[in-house]
């Protein structure tokens, strides 16, 4: 099993760096991927394969009371 685990800093311009043709020529089984800054409304990449799982960076509080 290949695993993967990549700080991209911005899919988007890593995207239009060629991240997809190196994604490909990897081929990993598992590929997580940090600091992807974005929602995966945003990409049109494909990821066929894949079982994707997004998890946007947001800001989440809890307090009691």
């Amino acid at each position: 099993m290949k695993l993967v685990s990549w700080n991209v800093n911005g899919l988007r311009a890593c995207i239009k760096k060629g991240f997809m043709e190196k994604f490909e020529q990897i081929g990993a089984d598992v590929f997580c991927l940090q600091e992807i800054k974005m929602e995966r409304s945003q990409s049109e990449a494909d990821f066929t394969g894949y079982h994707e799982y997004w998890r946007s960076a947001r800001m989440y509080f809890a307090c009691r009371k």
